[in-house]
C-alpha cells in the first residue's frame, strides 16, 4: 500500500516539477536535484514549496524546506507528513 501512495505523491510532485520548471516528465527521477538539475533560485524553490503545500494540503516547515535537495526527498517528506 506504502508504495501506490509514494507512486502517486511522486506523479503529483513530477507533474509540478515539470510545469513549474518546464522540464519533461520523462527526465524527473528520485535523484534528480532541485538546486543543481533544475537551477531554481531561491523564489523559485519557495514558489514550488507553496505549490506542494496547495497540492497536499500540509505545511512544509521552512527549515525542513531547506533540507529538500531532491525529488525523491520531497516525496518521502511529503509521504511522511500526510495521511
Amino acid at each position: 500500500m506504502a508504495d501506490n501512495k509514494r507512486k502517486e505523491i511522486f506523479d503529483k510532485v513530477s507533474e509540478i516539477v515539470a510545469d513549474h520548471f518546464d522540464v519533461d516528465r520523462a527526465k524527473i527521477t528520485d535523484e534528480l536535484n532541485l538546486k543543481t538539475d533544475l537551477d531554481a533560485d531561491s523564489i523559485d524553490f519557495v514558489e514550488f514549496v507553496l505549490e506542494l503545500e496547495d497540492t497536499f494540503g500540509s505545511e512544509i516547515d521552512d527549515e525542513d524546506a531547506e533540507k529538500l535537495s531532491t525529488i525523491g526527498e520531497v516525496v518521502d517528506y511529503i509521504e511522511q507528513h500526510t495521511n
